[in-house]
């Protein structure tokens, strides 16, 4: 049978809304009260579906991480649309596995670590806003990555990928910190994706067009 834990960062909340859209909704809900007071009801309503559409789109859903040895979770919700090799480049000194996940504006954007791992380095890059659907969105877009070491001294990076529309990546974790499979890490505004580059000889568990879930889906085994 398979077991599944909470981590640390995934205690239950009173609102399942990432802190990040605290300010966004609240200022639409604001003006949407006070445009209905006034009497302007066409904008009332308009800014009244914006505020439904903020709540929904920074959802934080509580989710259980599967607990196997080995396995590596997925960082975010959406759609893959890359698994294979890569040699080399700036996140694999040699050889890794890169599964690339992609968020549409639906999807939960709450961003997760994919495997337990100390963060060795944090690192930002500008760049463009491509659609983070292309492939050169991984090489060319503005990105931040974090790479961690786990227990055996094996490393994997996980790039937080501005898209076409996203302009703003959080990233909440810091050098040193410890962390653990499925916690919560940061995220990404408004449609973007995650590339995860994994050891060599990691076994995916996915393949393109599949959906996933942050936490929960297995994108590959460690060996």
């Amino acid at each position: 049978m398979t077991s599944s834990r909470n981590p640390k960062s995934t205690k239950e909340r009173a609102i399942p809304i990432a802190s990040e859209g605290f300010l966004p909704i609240a200022v639409s809900a604001f003006v949407t009260v006070y445009l209905g007071a006034l009497g302007f009801g066409v904008m009332a309503l308009f800014f009244g579906a914006v505020t439904v559409f903020l709540g929904f789109f920074f959802r934080d859903p509580e989710r259980e991480t599967p607990e196997q040895a080995g396995v590596v979770v997925s960082p975010a919700d959406g759609k893959v649309v890359e698994v294979g090799v890569v040699h080399g480049g700036d996140f694999a000194s040699d050889e890794a596995l890169k599964i690339s996940v992609f968020m549409s504006v639906f999807n939960v954007h709450v961003n997760r670590i994919p495997a337990d791992g100390k963060v060795t380095e944090i690192s930002y890059r500008p760049g463009k806003f491509f659609s983070a659907n292309l492939d050169k969105a991984s090489r060319d877009n503005e990105r931040n990555a974090v790479t961690l070491e786990m227990e055996g001294g094996q490393r994997f990076t996980v790039v937080q990928v501005a898209g076409l529309v996203a302009r703003r990546i959080v990233c909440k974790v810091q050098e040193g910190d410890r962390l653990k499979r499925g916690e919560r890490f940061g995220m990404i505004c408004f449609g973007s994706r995650l590339d995860v580059y994994l050891p060599s000889g990691t076994k995916p568990a996915v393949s393109v067009g599949d959906k996933v879930l942050a936490g929960i889906s297995v994108l590959g085994h460690m060996t």
